[in-house]
């Protein structure tokens, strides 16, 4: 049975266990959950040491962070020090979306690498073995073969794979009549809308959708329904075709769940901050309290180099309205492939907006960890205060670089004239004479 079925039937399985007692949850509290479609683990049963990864309602908002590479960098080496830096800073979550080089032995090799969850774009798989190893065109590539990539990925023990299921005939229809300044800037939307229009034919992901369930359902994998339509700037955020797909990606949810297959949703993008709440409650409702999983969003198309914080910005208030998994975003966005420093970064951003998040949500031990902060931060306690920082090893760095007088236990900031000092000095005035 597969971790929907067995909630369903009232069964805690060892993987409710692990991934509950990751997040201080009773196990019971995650089943019922699960059962009802509103959360998920990620976990394929091939990935034999993989954690399981509670993604949903009440949980702590999670981050993933995009790897992989592109023809014009290959390198394996590369993608693994990424793959090192970004859980060692705090993600969650790992998708390799390589499209250059030898794409099967890097996957594997990330999936070996570490054992935090592990996802996929299988359609990345087919394109390239079509071009490169086939000498076809994308858009020749058959249907057999796009079946062919998402068995590969699943093979290998990715626990969840993005599929473009809501990249149909329809939604295009409905993106060409509106109109838009973008259109679709998402890889696989691409790949799809373009494999489409060369065939004449219907999306094969969505035709057959039947046949991807089936296929999905022995590795107990999750299908993280892809935003083919996700706007790529401000001004097409909230339009015809992604809210459509939107749509359809509800229906289909229920579809996978009636197979006992688990589903969350990709969501935008980027979208202005007065629609980012909208966007969620849409989601939420049109698919049915499944988790979502956004990208950002990003609030300004303005950005390049600060990517990252536009991404925290629209993430923190993406996750405090409902949002429940975060992809991160690097300085590159929009201007290359991501450095090991960039993917730092990217993870630490999207990590500050999922954490002010799960203060807003309530999510039981977030507002703890900086109350502790403040009291660290009011005793000048400074080895706390690092132990507590979202990214200690810079905290540190930066103080202890700074030239600071250890004597007045202060920061270079205000020295002796420290506000806490000055309070604390006032209190001992006030109880001198007693």
């Amino acid at each position: 049975m597969t971790q929907l079925e067995s909630a369903r039937q009232g069964i805690i399985t060892d993987k409710m266990k692990l991934a509950a007692a990751a997040e201080n949850i009773d196990p019971e509290i995650l089943r019922r959950r699960i059962a009802e479609g509103t959360a998920i683990i990620c976990h394929n049963e091939k990935h034999l040491h993989g954690r399981p990864l509670a993604v949903g309602k009440g949980l702590r908002t999670k981050v993933n962070a995009n790897i992989g590479t592109s023809k014009d960098d290959t390198s394996i080496d590369k993608e693994l020090e990424k793959a090192r830096v970004a859980v060692a800073a705090g993600a969650d979550a790992i998708m390799d979306l390589s499209t250059g080089g030898p794409v099967d032995e890097i996957r594997r090799a990330i999936i070996k690498e570490t054992d935090a969850c592990i996802g996929s774009v299988p359609l990345y798989q087919a394109a390239v073995d079509t071009v490169t190893r086939k000498g076809k065109a994308i858009v020749d590539m058959t249907v057999d073969e796009i079946f062919d990539g998402i068995v590969k990925h699943l093979d290998d023990g990715v626990d969840f794979i993005t599929v473009h299921c809501g990249v149909t005939r329809g939604t295009v229809e409905r993106m060409d009549r509106e109109g838009r300044i973008m259109e679709v800037v998402s890889r696989g939307g691409s790949f799809t809308a373009g494999w489409m229009a060369h065939n004449d034919a219907e999306n094969p992901l969505y035709q057959y959708y039947d046949r991807l369930l089936e296929i999905v359902k022995p590795y107990d994998a999750c299908l993280s329904l892809g935003d083919g339509f996700r706007p790529g700037a401000i001004a097409d955020a909230t339009d015809r075709a992604q809210v459509y797909e939107l749509i359809l990606l509800g229906e289909l949810t229920q579809r996978a769940w009636d197979a006992g297959i688990q589903v969350m949703i990709e969501g935008p993008g980027h979208v202005p901050l007065n629609q980012i709440q909208t966007n969620i409650q849409l989601q939420k409702q049109l698919c049915h309290g499944a988790p979502f999983y956004v990208l950002g969003p990003l609030v300004t198309d303005i950005a390049p180099g600060y990517d990252h914080i536009s991404c925290a910005i629209g993430g923190a208030i993406a996750g405090a309205a409902g949002a429940d998994f975060l992809c991160y975003v690097t300085p590159t966005e929009h201007l290359c492939l991501p450095g090991v420093e960039d993917v730092h970064e990217g993870v630490m951003a999207a990590r500050l907006a999922a954490h002010a998040a799960d203060i807003a949500k309530g999510i039981p031990g977030a507002w703890e960890k900086d109350l502790a902060m403040s009291k660290a931060r009011k005793a000048l306690d400074w080895e706390t205060q690092y132990q507590l920082a979202i990214d200690p090893a810079k905290a540190r760095r930066l103080r202890e670089t700074s030239g600071v007088n250890e004597e007045h236990g202060a920061c270079t900031m205000c020295g002796e004239y420290c506000a806490y000092k000055v309070m604390d000095n006032r209190e001992k005035r006030k109880w001198a004479h007693l």
